[in-house]
């Protein structure tokens, strides 16, 4: 009897730290997701806001009535340049994802935080486009969102494996459709990506936070620390993409033009 008794605290306290490491993990992945966001809207706010001026005699090109691009912003937004700096954080993505094991856990993480400042220049845009107050707004509605369906995909019992599966192949006619927009330049297309770019989205928020804890759940009774700081850096970044993608559709169907 004793010894059972023994075997159960051994149990318990066996569970007990496997809590705390999992809350820890969790920590780690919004820690660094949150800050790799705030890296993402500085970068974006401050290129925006080099790219433009108000003085129509220093400017290249002139946007709209009351805004004018400096040379930096018809280099960024008015030439093929932009391309490049559309596909750049695409591109980093892969290159990401292909090299993260010969990367250190202090590496990667430095890797997504340059990754979060290349992704704020190819969205710099939509400070040229949208109201700073819808953007904000925007925002705020997002973060709701996203706490929201991150607290589900992390409480609920059902396995949303298969549901990522069907999402996943989503994503990829959502990139199919993006790239056709470019030439077709279609009002009617560019709605239907959004909205159900925001429900695929939504969908990959719970799907990524469900196999993010369950990836460390896997894994807990590994001493390889550095494999665990490498997971909760892959994993910030799944979030990181959920959280940015919902946003800018979002954006598209409900931000105010300027």
């Amino acid at each position: 009897m004793a010894q059972f008794d023994h075997i159960r605290s051994a149990a318990g306290t066996r569970a007990a730290e496997i809590d705390q490491g999992l809350r820890a993990h969790m920590n780690k992945v919004y820690g660094t997701m949150s800050v790799g966001m705030l890296i993402t809207f500085a970068a974006a706010w401050a290129i925006s806001n080099l790219a433009v001026t108000s003085d129509p005699a220093a400017a290249a090109a002139q946007l709209n009535a009351n805004t004018y691009l400096t040379s930096l912003g018809y280099a960024l937004f008015a030439s093929p340049l932009k391309w490049v700096i559309m596909f750049a954080p695409l591109a980093f993505i892969f290159g990401f994802s292909a090299g993260i094991n010969r990367l250190s856990a202090a590496a990667a993480q430095l890797v997504f935080y340059v990754f979060a400042a290349v992704m704020g220049l190819s969205i710099s845009w939509i400070f040229l486009v949208f109201t700073g107050q819808s953007i904000i707004q925007v925002f705020l509605i997002t973060s709701i969102a996203f706490a929201g369906l991150s607290m589900v995909g992390y409480t609920t019992k059902k396995d949303l494996t298969a549901m990522g599966t069907f999402l996943i192949m989503g994503v990829i006619g959502l990139l199919v459709a993006s790239v056709v927009n470019i030439f077709l330049a279609s009002s009617a297309l560019a709605f239907a990506i959004s909205a159900i770019g925001v429900l695929i989205f939504a969908g990959l928020t719970a799907y990524d936070t469900q196999k993010i804890k369950n990836t460390y759940l896997e894994m807990a009774h590994s001493a390889d620390q550095e494999w665990l700081g490498k997971a909760a850096i892959m994993g910030a970044l799944s979030l990181y993409l959920d959280f940015i993608n919902m946003f800018m559709m979002l954006l598209q169907l409900f931000g105010d033009r300027e």
